[in-house]
């Protein structure tokens, strides 16, 4: 049982008199009510996703052409549905990421489709994940609060789009509360949005506090951010405790924008291979306070059911829900109407399926969906190019290699080249602005062909909506900016090791062995016919004060995913958006009659690859230990 102030007894005061005798004896022989369950239905890192975004299985054994088609918001409602009439005590959450980084179908429309999917799906209360702060704050309150996008001072012809799809006109706002307690407004001091939720059961109140991930300033556009201050996560929730017991409140829940993996190979989604160890969400947990019930996570994408240690060593549920709607988590939480607390907490990781025969589609948000697909396909299943096999956004090699990453960084080396718009001779990508799935080679539903890569499809793998900057860099900048690629190293984070990757022509090793700085060598540079040494076989830099011309997007130039170095880049030049410069270059180097994209083929590669690595680890390094 949770410890907690002692709660007063109606019954302990009484005068000595006969009557207050009689009074002490009713209330004592008052029946207590029954525990009751209610049921939270939780997920995460939706992003937009109103149609299915294909297969998922209930774990990695699970051979791919068994894994049931999940996901998409008319089944998305039909499993929440479900699962609601199995307890009328419900309610819907959410722990981030539910808008940002979508597909076409939401993001041409300024993600208004998402908040009106989840609206219907009766989402109720949702952490503010980083993502949700992609446009900016004043964004985010417009979604929120309902009203139409405005470009000029007028009505953007792609937002309030309800007379077309039967939803309300102007755009009605989330009918759902975005809750986060750790961002203030540095202006006022207060929290950007409110920092916590209730809803009451039989009269028992229940908290879900929101929590948006500490490090949303380093994977979010400077911009998106300004004017916030991010707190820690559990300092907050701790500081909280007080205020929802002086309230009544007993039964605590955190929605938090922040996760973990599984460590083993199975990854079943209600594992906890290795107990998330090492991850920040275990260390958000292991801090909390005892009055937590639950934690609802996100931000990795991962799904996990898991019980960790809190403050105290009491093991609480854990869990995610994956990511794109393909999960849902259903948790029932018993409660003690005389403590008012949970007194026991049990959940499950459910596959959102579409093929189950007593699950039927939600009929009001199939109708929203296909309206805005009809108004996006014209654009969407325009044939930009074609590829001759999967380019995936996963590290291909030990060595980080990402073959999705390193087309993107092409196409962008490639509107940047000439002169007068930029005379770049390199470009970065970075990795984690590369979305799932990549690249696929078969046909998708709009019945493309194989091979044929769609303008929805390319916008599904780069939604951000970031421009090129082309700046100056010395040659000793560019060594520091691979070495801080590296988790604790050069100001990068200390749990995150993040490959940037390069454009056809620029190579490096790594060695994860060596010490922070000293990690890079042989780097080298093909600009035409000639190749010139950056960095040596001994990791010493070549001519040091040298500038070369590299672009980026503006994301990382302005230091994004720990990038600081970029921050020392010169003479900077605006570039074209990062969908643009792709679609271009697909255009006009591979699409029909000219031959598919195949990777490793561009002749400044020399056949090997862009990034190479000392020791024979098959393992992409991602969080803090650099040298699995």
């Amino acid at each position: 049982m949770k410890d907690r102030p002692m709660k007063k007894n109606l019954c302990a005061f009484a005068m000595l008199s006969a009557v207050a005798a009689a009074s002490l004896v009713a209330c004592g022989n008052d029946d207590p009510s029954p525990p009751f369950t209610v049921k939270v239905i939780g997920f995460n890192d939706y992003h937009g996703n109103l149609e299915s975004p294909g297969t998922f299985g209930q774990n990695t054994a699970v051979p791919t052409a068994s894994r049931p088609p999940v996901g998409g918001a008319e089944f998305l409602a039909a499993h929440v549905n479900r699962l609601k009439s199995r307890n009328s005590l419900n309610v819907v959450v959410g722990a981030g990421d539910f808008i940002g980084a979508t597909p076409l179908i939401s993001s041409l429309f300024f993600d208004e489709p998402s908040v009106e999917t989840l609206n219907r799906i009766g989402l109720e209360f949702n952490a503010v994940g980083n993502h949700e702060f992609d446009k900016g704050s004043a964004e985010l309150l417009r979604l929120q609060n309902g009203g139409c996008k405005l470009s000029n001072g007028q009505t953007d012809p792609n937002s309030c789009k309800g007379a077309t799809v039967g939803t309300p006109v102007p755009f009605e706002g989330a009918k759902f509360k975005w809750l986060s307690a750790n961002v203030i407004s540095t202006a006022t001091g207060k929290t950007l949005l409110p920092a916590y939720g209730v809803k009451t059961f039989n009269g028992v109140k229940v908290a879900f506090i929101g929590m948006t991930l500490k490090a949303t300033p380093t994977i979010v556009t400077p911009t998106g951010v300004a004017g916030l201050e991010f707190r820690d996560e559990a300092a907050t929730v701790n500081a909280l405790i007080p205020e929802l017991r002086s309230q009544g409140i007993e039964s605590i829940v955190v929605l938090v924008h922040e996760g973990g993996f599984q460590t083993g190979t199975l990854s079943d989604i209600n594992g906890c291979e290795g107990n998330l160890a090492g991850s920040a969400i275990a260390a958000i947990v292991k801090q909390l306070d005892n009055a937590v019930d639950a934690v609802i996570s996100g931000h990795t994408h991962a799904a996990y059911n898991c019980k960790l240690p809190n403050a105290t060593g009491r093991s609480i549920p854990v869990t995610s829900s994956s990511a794109f709607g393909r999960v849902l988590t259903d948790i029932d939480l018993t409660i003690d109407p005389a403590t008012r607390d949970v007194s026991a907490a049990v959940a499950s990781n459910l596959l959102v399926v579409r093929n189950d025969p007593a699950i039927t589609a939600d009929t009001t948000q199939a109708k929203i969906i296909a309206a805005y697909k009809a108004l996006v396909s014209p654009i969407a299943n325009t044939v930009l190019g074609a590829i001759t096999t999967d380019l995936g956004n996963g590290r291909s090699d030990g060595a980080c290699n990402m073959p999705a990453g390193s087309l993107i960084a092409d196409s962008q080396l490639a509107a940047t080249q000439p002169s007068g718009f930029g005379s770049a001779v390199v470009a970065f990508m970075n990795g984690g602005g590369v979305r799932s799935p990549g690249f696929t080679f078969a046909s998708s539903t709009a019945g493309e062909g194989d091979g044929n890569v769609t303008y929805g499809e390319a916008f599904t793998v780069q939604p951000f909506g970031n421009s090129l900057v082309t700046l100056s860099l010395t040659t000793q900048d560019i060594k520091d900016f691979l070495e801080e690629q590296f988790a604790g190293c050069l100001g990068q984070s200390a749990t995150a090791t993040r490959f940037a990757l390069p454009s056809a022509g620029f190579k490096y090793t790594w060695d994860g062995a060596k010490a922070c700085g000293a990690r890079i060598q042989n780097v080298t540079l093909r600009v035409g016919a000639s190749t010139e040494t950056l960095v040596d076989a001994a990791g010493v830099v070549q001519n040091p004060t040298k500038s070369y011309r590299v672009t980026v997007n503006n994301f990382m130039a302005d230091g994004g995913d720990g990038y600081s170095t970029l921050l020392k880049g010169t003479n900077r030049l605006g570039g074209a958006q990062d969908i643009d410069a792709l679609t271009a270059y697909m255009a006009a180097n591979f699409k029909a009659p000219k031959a598919p994209y195949a990777p490793n083929s561009n002749p400044a590669d020399a056949g090997t690859p862009r990034i190479n690595r000392i020791g024979t680890s098959t393992t992409c390094p991602s969080g803090a230990n650099v040298n699995p």
